[in-house]
């Protein structure tokens, strides 16, 4: 399975998931849920981790976690050990409790923290386990609406400067996007966000992409694929320009092989691509399919299309493999 990217530094700001190993419980009794809170602790204590949202869902757990000192998968693989090694010695039970490595989103906090944070506690409402999220009691939302004092490991200024420093206007947010029955996935940035890694618009992604990402980006991209997504991103006819440059004009593979570069290193929506050909999104996925197996299976196409990706987005070769 590919490697999720992963971008630390100092002050960061990540939304974290985990799931149960084939969707399986995590938390099988309220002792395991306190003392999971309580390694929340901990990691507070000992690595300087600062959360400011969680919720523990039957099956898997969300966090806004902010790390000071730039070590979120130091933190990550205290939370996960600490807690599976716990489980599993108190309920009799072994194997891996969680489904591969833990997911992280690098997160533009003065943006989309607010978003997030109602994403995170509508989660239970969502599922039917509770009618309001404060009347669960395993998510921050208790604390946001002033029914529980914060533990120190919760930390809610950012939180609530998101709301505009106001715990009334948050709970009324919280109340109006629940009655919406918002899909998050219909915001572009967050629909990105699951392919690139990055929740923020395209000033905070390119910001990224210049002052943490410069070595990473250069590196092959073979067990990371989010790394093409954030290269610099051309113009669709810039890249079918240099397209026919290498193969031709009259090449009948211009088409596909503009398609497949523009999708696998960019993050372009099959749509807009489709835009550009005058063709729907369903064509080009079927294109994209087709020239994939076409460069598979011939090493001059191979090397060709790695030719024009070195020269459109630079830093050297991209593996097609």
């Amino acid at each position: 399975m590919a490697r999720h990217l992963r971008i630390e530094y100092p002050g960061a700001y990540h939304h974290v998931y985990s799931r149960g190993n084939q969707k399986q419980p995590i938390f099988l009794s309220d002792d395991d849920r306190f003392y999971f809170l309580k390694t929340l602790r901990e990691a507070h204590e000992r690595l300087s981790a600062n959360f400011h949202v969680y919720c523990l869902m039957p099956n898997h757990y969300h966090f806004v976690l902010e790390s000071p000192g730039g070590n979120l998968s130091q933190i990550m693989h205290f939370i996960n050990t600490t807690y599976s090694i716990y489980l599993n010695l108190k309920h009799d039970r072994c194997g891996h409790l969680f489904q591969g490595r833990f997911k992280a989103i690098l997160l533009d906090a003065e943006s989309y923290a607010r978003i997030l944070t109602m994403y995170i506690h509508g989660n239970p409402v969502r599922k039917g386990l509770v009618k309001r999220p404060e009347e669960f009691m395993w998510s921050s939302a208790g604390v946001y609406f002033g029914l529980m004092s914060p533990p120190s490991w919760l930390k809610t200024e950012t939180i609530v400067r998101c709301f505009g420093g106001n715990l009334k206007t948050l709970r009324a947010e919280h109340d109006r996007y629940l009655r919406s029955n918002a899909d998050w996935s219909s915001v572009p940035e967050f629909a990105r966000a699951e392919r690139i890694g990055i929740l923020g618009n395209d000033e905070f992604v390119e910001k990224i992409r210049k002052s943490h990402l410069k070595l990473t980006l250069n590196q092959s991209d073979g067990e990371v694929p989010e790394i093409p997504r954030l290269r610099k991103r051309p113009d669709i006819s810039a890249i079918q320009s240099d397209v026919e440059s290498r193969l031709g004009t009259t090449n009948r593979l211009v088409k596909k092989v503009t398609i497949f570069i523009a999708h696998k290193n960019t993050d372009y929506r099959l749509k807009e691509i489709g835009e550009f050909f005058n063709i729907g999104p369903i064509a080009v996925a079927v294109a994209f399919r087709k020239i994939r197996g076409e460069i598979a299976s011939s090493k001059p196409l191979r090397n060709a299309v790695a030719e024009i990706e070195a020269r459109v987005f630079g830093g050297g070769s991209v593996s097609n493999g």
